[in-house]
């Protein structure tokens, strides 16, 4: 029952990405908040790569990201970032698909190349709300600051924008 509710949020919501994803003009991939802020177009890839994380945080109980090899694809246009979603929404899927109810209660922990978390050990299922999901939102909401600042509309998610017609 769990990761069935995890499953029918996962997909809501990766329609959600999905439209904001393709909101991005390729005119706005160089656009950046500040000097030490990530281009729209890299931050775009990091909403994309966060689904490779599922496989790895739902059927491995330590994810070393000393081990791990980021993939951000070709990001010089906005349809290969979708592209890169695309292909990392389906693994990501397929890694819910295959987890179970009783794994979500097992801890999980995250290292950098040692023995030594990251951040505290906690259930695994702490860790897709918070690491995966939460985190996920939380670009999408600067991803939406990126298109507004820059003259770009803005897709509703969760209901009409200032850019839909009532």
């Amino acid at each position: 029952m769990l990761v069935k509710s995890l499953m029918g949020e996962f997909l809501h919501e990766a329609e959600s990405t999905r439209k904001l994803l393709n909101a991005i003009p390729d005119s706005a991939l160089d656009y950046k908040a500040s000097d030490i802020s990530w281009t729209t177009g890299q931050l775009a890839s990091h909403i994309a790569e966060v689904y490779n994380w599922y496989e790895p945080t739902l059927h491995q109980n330590v994810f070393d990201m000393a081990t791990y090899s980021y993939d951000k694809g070709d990001i010089t246009s906005a349809a290969n970032i979708v592209a890169k979603f695309e292909e990392n929404v389906k693994k990501a899927q397929d890694a819910l698909e295959r987890a179970t109810d009783e794994s979500m209660f097992e801890n999980w922990k995250m290292v950098m190349g040692d023995n030594n978390p990251i951040f505290p050990e906690m259930p695994r299922i702490q860790v897709v709300r918070g690491f995966l999901m939460n985190h996920l939102y939380h670009h999408r909401g600067e991803m939406i600051v990126y298109l507004r600042a820059s003259g770009n509309k803005v897709p509703g998610l969760y209901g009409p924008t200032a850019d839909d017609k009532m």
